[in-house]
């Protein structure tokens, strides 16, 4: 855990094309936090690529394929400093093609910018972010209605889009109401860090304010040390480098690690963030830790650490409850899509679907159907076909969420409830 301001790990999320880097890159630069130097050395990169206007997104999209295409491909992450708060970024792509990096961003994140382009209102990508937020324990959601440059700053129509808006966010968030629905123009700063004069009648507050206003995440630091890995490198000189977000517990060096389910175990040798050699981290920080006693081939993307004596959980099948968001067709026993659980992408089996539900009361609608359909509530058993590593909802809740993808779609997503262990 991190001394002074504390951290919290902000996850912007939206359809593609709504401005979701521009936002980032902007917010950034209005605070101080991304320089004219660094702006003027980013836009003479780019020039070459005929995209100049887009300076403060290509601030997060570093690759050069992001930079071409214009398009958020993988997570970014960046650090950010408010009055209130040290965040780290995640920028999550928008793009369907791209939305399983973004399950791994909404698995981490402790709250959320949904970013809407004001101009085209609710799209594809904004139901279904919105949704996977909820369903990965994001409480706290703020919502950013962009380019009102092109809707000439009017009223009337922000008023109208932010009505559409609240309907698809209510579904998920009981509080929808109560909830932020800022008017900004990311490409001219405006709402972002400092009141707009150009949108007079909107008496909230800027996206900052809205920043600095959001409440201190729960950190669970009393269960066991849970850690999804994102990453594993081996640095010369440093030996071998495994990187993730703490979920839950805490790390500290001397601990006597497992990684699970690939089985290996190792010791904690020092624990960095942000390039800083921290005492012990805990939930919430983005870490990298040198491990000793273990080869980078050793652990993968989709392991998860735990202490030695509270090993986290392989799952021989699983019970959950899901919803069912889109199906060309039905979905019976013995159909095997892929399920995105924090940083893990294993195929599963529908093994049984136990009772459908009503959505609405949760209440038992039938015992033992045949199949489920797109708008459908379940209890079903889930059987991993490769080693999955999940925790129950009321044991590790932070864990336990997932989303089901197939088909370029994301099928399903729901928690686990109940677990059979391998043993």
């Amino acid at each position: 855990m991190t001394e002074g301001k504390p951290h919290m790990n902000l996850i912007f999320i939206g359809h593609v094309d709504s401005g979701k880097s521009t936002t980032v890159g902007r917010l950034l630069f209005e605070t101080g936090n991304f320089s004219e130097q660094d702006k003027a050395k980013i836009q003479k990169e780019i020039e070459t690529l005929g995209k100049v206007e887009f300076e403060f997104a290509y601030f997060l999209d570093t690759s050069g394929e992001e930079r071409k295409k214009g398009v958020t491909i993988d997570l970014s992450h960046k650090k950010f400093t408010t009055e209130k708060y040290e965040f780290t970024i995640i920028d999550a792509p928008g793009h369907v093609d791209f939305i399983k990096n973004m399950i791994t961003g909404a698995s981490e994140a402790d709250a959320a910018v949904l970013v809407v382009d004001a101009k085209e209102g609710v799209m594809q990508q904004t139901r279904e972010h919105i949704y996977l937020s909820r369903v990965f324990g994001i409480k706290n959601v703020i919502i950013a209605l962009n380019k009102m440059d092109l809707l000439n700053f009017d009223e009337a129509k922000y008023k109208a889009v932010k009505e559409d808006v609240m309907k698809v966010v209510k579904a998920s968030y009981s509080n929808a109401e109560q909830l932020h629905y800022i008017p900004i123009s990311s490409k001219d700063g405006l709402n972002l860090a400092k009141k707009s004069e150009k949108m007079p009648w909107y008496t909230g507050p800027t996206l900052l304010e809205a920043l600095n206003a959001l409440p201190l995440p729960e950190r669970p630091t009393t269960l066991p040390l849970r850690i999804p890995i994102e990453d594993v490198y081996s640095i010369q000189g440093v030996g071998t480098v495994p990187v993730g977000k703490v979920v839950s517990g805490i790390i500290k060096p001397g601990d006597k690690i497992t990684f699970e389910p690939s089985h290996v175990q190792a010791e904690v040798k020092s624990v960095q963030m942000h390039y800083q050699t921290l005492d012990q981290a805990g939930p919430g920080d983005n870490i990298g830790f040198n491990v000793r006693g273990v080869e980078k081939e050793q652990i993968k993307r989709g392991d998860v650490a735990g202490l030695v004596s509270a090993p986290p959980t392989v799952v021989t099948e699983f019970t959950a409850q899901i919803i069912v968001l889109n199906h060309p067709t039905a979905i019976s026993a013995g159909y095997s899509p892929v399920l995105h659980v924090h940083t893990a992408q294993v195929p599963v089996r529908f093994k049984k679907i136990l009772r459908r539900l009503d959505p609405k009361t949760g209440a038992t609608a039938e015992e033992n159907p045949a199949t489920i359909k797109q708008g459908d509530a379940a209890i079903v058993v889930l059987e991993p076909l490769k080693p999955l590593s999940i925790e129950k909802a009321d044991t590790i809740p932070q864990l336990a969420g997932f989303a089901i993808r197939d088909m370029g779609l994301t099928i399903a997503a729901g928690r686990c409830i109940d677990l059979v262990a391998k043993t």
